[in-house]
């Protein structure tokens, strides 16, 4: 009689694990490491109307969860460190990092969270949360995955994050072309 009801008990835990599999539960894909070495932002922004300076962050880390087969599972949250700014320019990039632009002690990190992440004609496209200064404004990154690399491109208005808005768009243009490289471990 014992044995009867082991048996009986194990015939239903495996029915419902496979009813668990079958019913297609949500799955978790695991979180994927960034390889901070190897990751940048980019970006690139007008400077007295005639030249364009060129800039970049370092340090990339958070969390990230990719899967091509299934996007609704998918999300990033991801920050670069502000007082890595660096535009080959160490007179500028000291400015950059005092209170008028990026106030890094204030501010120490620029962080990005996804919100959805869906297929795009050319790749794929993300919209979320960027947060910097305080502000959190939702932006649209297309971006692209090729192995172990993500790369997307976008633009946003400086000043819609009060990033350096005591300077006047002759000195420093609105517009800044960012450009994201997360490779992974």
């Amino acid at each position: 009689m014992k044995e009867f009801i082991k048996k009986t008990i194990m015939v239903f835990m495996l029915i419902a694990n496979m009813q668990h599999l079958v019913l297609g539960q949500e799955t978790e894909i695991p979180r994927q490491e960034i390889n901070a070495e190897k990751s940048h932002v980019n970006f690139q922004i007008s400077n007295l109307k005639f030249r364009t300076v060129k800039g970049t962050f370092t340090e990339m880390q958070g969390e990230l969860s990719f899967d091509e087969e299934d996007l609704s599972i998918c999300s990033f949250n991801v920050c670069v460190n502000a007082n890595t700014v660096n535009t080959s320019n160490k007179k500028r990039d000291k400015h950059l990092k005092k209170e008028d632009f990026f106030n890094v002690v204030e501010y120490p990190q620029i962080c990005f969270e996804s919100n959805s992440i869906t297929q795009s004609e050319g790749g794929f496209k993300t919209v979320g949360l960027l947060k910097m200064l305080g502000v959190e404004k939702e932006v649209e990154i297309p971006f692209t995955f090729d192995g172990d690399t993500f790369v997307g491109n976008f633009e946003i208005n400086r000043l819609d994050f009060k990033l350096g808005e005591q300077t006047g768009t002759g000195m420093v243009g609105d517009k800044t072309a960012i450009e994201i490289k997360c490779v992974l471990n």
